[in-house]
């Protein structure tokens, strides 16, 4: 059976529990798994998102301005690239990533930072988490990427400039121009600070990291800078929401925050791998069907042609019943998944483009959190969220925390 219009997604609003879901608890989930609104279908199953996002030879990357980065004549970042140029790539840098690697060269410095961050807290009596969480993300994502030998202190704030910027795709020639005018000149800014002084280090002496990769590769200058920009955005930005998002639902929570601190490490990670189901940071991937595709959802197949752009709502598709059980919107570190599904579902993404950092992000969250929390703390001010449109993803600013008694 064929069909191009809408399909109801099996949720039955009257009977649903009440959502634990932070980034937005009212939002609705029972709208169309499968949708077409104009030229752009818009697939919130569990089932029709990874298989889309598995199709490597049916799409393209379309998301985080990838449409407006291929007008160029320079060397693709690898969030960009598809195909055999993509494969290549990302088994060249997956040394950096595997778990082996990530524990023997970055734990040590993981556990060195937190355990400073912490005595830096408890000495100040009180910060804002959000604050904290960036200096982490930045100082472990740096040092992966080789990132280490920038001219001026205040590199997390270039970056996050940089990162600041709207999506540009949609929008209108003249806001487009002076988003790209804005964009180039933080990216200069971050190049010529942070960026071309560890190219020149490294040129000096080859360290094991990306940029020296890079350089093996005779990349330019210029495509290094993007592709540092690139694994700031992963390594940077939404591992520091994350980390809030977490502390977030932890500290809220007395008898989980427990659990989390008796469990050993594999428990710890369960609970961390449920926040993030429940909370993805980047809610939308989005692809370019270059050829005709398929997708099912209840016995109706869909034909999706090519050159559609394709929404895939990782929120949604996180919250399908189908995969992740009942009650999906509720913190439950105990669910039983679908065969198949991953801890934290779709939130790292799948297929050719899932994210190559997922195990350094829930080990740098985790060695902050473990210290973090053990710290008799009191909420201040919860965060407040507002959105990143150029990665689709939520921000939590101002959550202030102190440290009771001090």
């Amino acid at each position: 059976m064929n069909a191009s219009h809408a399909a109801a997604h099996p949720r039955d609003p009257e009977h649903r529990p009440p959502s634990q879901r932070k980034s937005d608890p009212s939002e609705a989930t029972d709208a169309p798994a499968i949708e077409r609104r104009g030229d752009i279908w818009h697939l919130r199953s569990y089932r029709a998102v990874r298989q889309v996002l598995r199709d490597a030879d049916a799409t393209r990357q379309a998301g985080f301005n990838a449409e407006l980065s291929r007008r160029s004549s320079l060397r693709q970042p690898v969030l960009f690239q598809d195909g055999a140029e993509h494969r290549e790539q990302r088994t060249a840098i997956a040394r950096f990533f595997t778990p082996k690697t990530v524990d023997e060269r970055y734990r040590t410095l993981m556990t060195e930072l937190a355990d400073a961050l912490v005595d830096d807290l408890r000495a100040a009596g009180a910060a804002d988490l959000d604050d904290v969480s960036l200096r982490l993300a930045v100082e472990v994502a740096a040092r992966v990427v080789g990132l280490t030998d920038s001219r001026r202190p205040g590199m997390a704030g270039r970056l996050e400039a940089v990162l600041s910027l709207e999506r540009l795709s949609a929008a209108s020639p003249v806001r487009r121009g002076v988003g790209m005018f804005l964009a180039q000149a933080r990216m200069w800014w971050f190049y010529l600070l942070d960026v071309r002084p560890a190219i020149a280090a490294r040129r000096r002496e080859p360290r094991e990291d990306v940029i020296s990769h890079l350089l093996a590769k005779d990349y330019r200058g210029v495509e290094i800078l993007i592709e540092c920009i690139t694994y700031g955005a992963a390594g940077m930005a939404t591992t520091r929401e994350f980390i809030c998002m977490a502390a977030w639902h932890l500290l809220e929570a007395p008898e989980l925050r427990e659990r989390y601190l008796a469990a050993d490490e594999p428990g710890r990670h369960r609970i961390l791998h449920e926040i993030l189901r429940l909370e993805p940071v980047v809610a939308h991937l989005y692809r370019r069907a270059s050829a005709d595709l398929e997708v099912e959802h209840d016995g109706v197949t869909h034909r999706i042609p090519a050159g559609a752009l394709i929404d895939l709502d990782l929120r949604a598709a996180n919250a399908d019943p189908a995969a992740v059980g009942e009650e999906p919107l509720r913190l439950r570190p105990e669910r039983e998944l679908a065969a198949g599904v991953q801890p934290a579902a779709l939130s790292f993404g799948d297929g050719a483009h899932r994210c190559p950092g997922a195990f350094i992000a829930i080990q740098e969250s985790d060695v902050f959190l473990q210290r973090f929390l053990r710290l008799p703390l009191e909420v201040v001010a919860p965060p407040q969220l507002r959105w990143n449109e150029l990665i689709e993803s939520y921000e939590l600013r101002g959550f202030r925390v102190k440290v009771a008694g001090g």
